[in-house]
């Protein structure tokens, strides 16, 4: 999703041709290239990883169709890294009606529910047609899932939830994230769809980086 274009038909970046194709078309793709493939921030950000472990974001937003299309990808690429990479999912607010969805994801997260209903978000909004994307509506359909309705709405609206949802949108700026899915890498690269080309290409990408990151450490 590109963040000057909020339309639901074209909402995401344009990487759909990527997560249609097996990464083994890029096994001998070339070295990628700084600024035109990835870009180095001009000031390191500060991560959430332990010390020791080089940290890898997500940036994705619920209701994008190329985040959903990304997820068996990515989930399948985290599956492959070594014990020193972490990777975090980071939910953007390019605008304030996202911010019902970065609650959603830190309240699940806060109740230990997201590894269980994280893909079923997308299930839901992308296969069901189910408009997750406001207060009430979260609420409903976290009943249905047999969330303590409750117990989610006292976390929706808490301190530490609202402070996780800003602290998001300061790294989703920090990072200059233009579009999701996107990838930042170690507090000081970021890559996507557009520079990459392809969601696929950007994670051989982040292969590339958190290599050099591991290099420097």
């Amino acid at each position: 999703m590109n963040r000057r274009d909020f339309s639901a038909g074209a909402a995401c970046l344009l990487a759909t041709a990527g997560l249609g194709l097996p990464g083994a078309l890029f096994a001998q793709a070339k070295k990628p290239e700084e600024g035109s493939e990835y870009l180095i921030l001009d000031k390191r950000v500060g991560g959430d990883a332990p010390q020791g472990k080089l940290e890898v974001i997500e940036f994705f937003w619920y209701s994008c169709p190329h985040c959903n299309a990304f997820e068996p990808r990515l989930e399948a690429w985290i599956k492959r890294q070594p014990a020193d990479v972490v990777v975090r999912r980071v939910p953007v607010a390019f605008r304030d009606d996202f911010v019902p969805q970065q609650r959603l994801f830190y309240t699940l997260e806060a109740m230990g529910k997201l590894d269980e209903l994280h893909g079923r978000v997308f299930q839901a909004i992308h296969a069901n047609r189910e408009p997750i994307n406001k207060e009430d509506s979260i609420l409903e359909w976290v009943g249905k899932q047999g969330v303590d309705k409750a117990k989610f709405k006292e976390l929706y609206d808490s301190f530490s939830v609202s402070g996780k949802s800003r602290r998001a949108t300061q790294l989703q700026d920090a990072f200059k994230v233009q579009g999701v899915p996107a990838l930042g890498i170690a507090g000081r690269y970021y890559t996507d769809a557009t520079l990459a080309g392809t969601m696929d290409r950007a994670l051989q990408v982040t292969d590339y980086l958190v290599a050099e990151a591991r290099k420097s450490r």
